[in-house]
């Protein structure tokens, strides 16, 4: 009665999650399998701050024709608060204004950018059209003080005779500011120095000086999964054709791939007036956003909510989160399949899962080398705590200890070493690790040491494959646009749940009976 009872409830599950799967395919137009054809990035600008107790006024610059993309869509999340957005010829900013609101205050910003496949021929570049060139005004020479005259005199001169044209002319002026041994001249210059954007602005001044116009831009780099983003800032200067781009800190004059100019010019990107703190950070994902668009209009039109409550309704931030939760119903579905189906003997049911995270940032191949190595060493120590006898609980104390201590060795001298990897042992659970190793001390102890390695690389291997299913591309897709599919995950583990056959090792253990037979 009770395996009828669980398979027609797995039954259900499986067929609830298959109609919401094929209504999204085939009525709202949700992509089964990610495109690598279409490329949209969505950004969120989090603006938060602390009110004075008076009126508040809140800006913020925002993008306004983005080179390589177009704005697919924007949206204000600002509560009870007034909006004007206004075009100072340059950008776009931003206005929030409320008369009087009491706490903490969080305003969104959010945008969708997809890639101009379509970009349309520049005016210059069409035939029988003459370029329309920019004007743009020659700086006046800036009044330095005497000491500091003298030393922009002497590296623009040095500069010039190094150059050709404006171009070879900033970077050449780059390169000596990002040399490794500057001259006097230069060390002058960079004494007072602190920010990227001290940076900027100075060599703009030093620009100046030989009359090049010069103007300071703010990137956006365009990551995915990021949580924290800044903008950097970039120089730019006027060949008396176009604006050329510069990297202050390498001379690079390439634009960074997936990066976005978000402002013109050295004004403050936000402001808030009656606010204190205020701090921005921009969050970033990537996904197939041009399907996921024409699903929320088809949505709309028939009158259905169902867009409304899918996960790319969530802030940007909170979508990064659940990119990588999602994943892990695979990763115990997969331990599942291998402990009762296989027979692989693992520490504890999920630690692999956990430890599979770990290798998300480590690399797979470095993750186990130094998972093995805390653990072996943790291991020799857990002998030697065996002998002093200790009760349970502090015992389990002084190995959480030690293996903090080794975590921390092994991170310092990785990094002495020149071993980037190592540095991310940090990342590792170290509650898992500490039981770990208890726990594989005690099998050690009770069934000898065969069985304790055997349950040891079981566990590895277990970590390994859930890493790779956990990191799957088509997965992380499929899993976020059809969260139901859990459901289906569900109903497999409950089938599995009342298997009570043998296990594929136990038939292999067992080979020479049933040859008998």
């Amino acid at each position: 009665m009770r395996n009828l009872h669980v398979r027609l409830l797995a039954l259900a599950l499986i067929l609830f999650a298959s109609g919401l799967i094929f209504f999204k395919v085939t009525k709202l137009g949700l992509p089964l399998f990610p495109s690598e054809e279409i490329e949209v990035w969505s950004v969120e600008a989090k603006l938060a701050f602390e009110p004075k107790g008076g009126p508040i006024k809140a800006q913020l610059t925002l993008p306004k024709l983005p080179a390589g993309y177009v704005i697919a869509d924007e949206n204000f999340v600002s509560g009870k608060y007034g909006l004007a957005v206004e075009d100072d010829g340059q950008n776009r900013v931003a206005e929030w204004a409320i008369r009087r609101t009491k706490g903490e205050q969080v305003l969104y910003y959010q945008l969708q950018l997809a890639r101009d496949e379509n970009e349309e021929i520049a005016e210059e570049e069409k035939p029988g059209l003459k370029k329309k060139k920019e004007k743009v005004e020659f700086p006046e020479v800036p009044e330095y003080s005497e000491g500091i005259a003298t030393a922009v005199d002497a590296l623009l001169e040095e500069v010039r005779s190094k150059s050709a044209d404006i171009k070879t002319f900033t970077r050449e002026l780059l390169s000596r500011f990002n040399s490794e041994t500057p001259d006097e001249n230069v060390q002058l210059l960079l004494s007072e120095v602190k920010t990227d954007k001290e940076r900027v602005r100075l060599i703009r001044e030093v620009l100046a000086g030989a009359r090049i116009p010069s103007r300071t831009v703010y990137i956006l780099q365009l990551r995915e999964g990021v949580r924290h983003g800044q903008l950097t800032p970039w120089l730019q200067v006027f060949n008396e054709e176009e604006w050329l781009s510069f990297n202050p800190r390498n001379s690079d004059n390439e634009m960074p791939a997936n990066s976005v100019i978000w402002q013109v010019g050295d004004k403050p990107i936000f402001n808030v007036d009656g606010g204190k703190n205020e701090v921005l950070d921009f969050s970033i994902s990537r996904h197939t956003q041009e399907p996921i668009r024409l699903a929320e209009q088809r949505a709309r039109k028939s009158g259905s909510r169902a867009m409304e409550f899918s996960l790319f309704s969530l802030p940007v931030q909170t979508q990064n989160v659940y990119r990588i939760l999602l994943m892990v119903p695979f990763g115990a579905f997969l331990i599942v399949l291998l402990r009762n189906i296989i027979g692989i003997k693992t520490f504890g049911t999920f630690m692999p899962i956990l430890i599979a995270l770990a290798f998300r940032e480590t690399e797979l191949i470095w993750g186990i080398a130094l998972f093995t190595l805390i653990v072996a060493l943790g291991l020799l120590l857990r002998f030697y705590l065996e002998y002093l006898q200790l009760l349970l609980v502090p015992r389990l104390a002084a190995v959480l200890i030690i293996v903090i201590i080794l975590m921390t060795m092994v991170t310092i001298l990785s990094y002495k070493l020149g071993f980037e990897h190592g540095l991310s042992i940090a990342l590792f659970p170290m509650v898992i690790l500490a039981m770990t190793i208890e726990r594989m001390s005690l099998v050690w102890e009770e069934h000898g040491p065969a069985e304790a390695l055997q349950q040891g690389v079981g566990s590895l291997i277990v970590a390994a494959l859930s890493f790779l299913v956990m990191n799957n591309e088509n997965l992380k897709h499929m899993i976020f646009v059809f969260p139901e599919i859990l459901l289906i995950i569900l109903a497999v583990v409950l089938l599995v749940g009342r298997y009570t056959g043998y296990r594929f090792t136990e038939l292999w253990r067992f080979r020479a009976t049933f040859n008998d037979q």
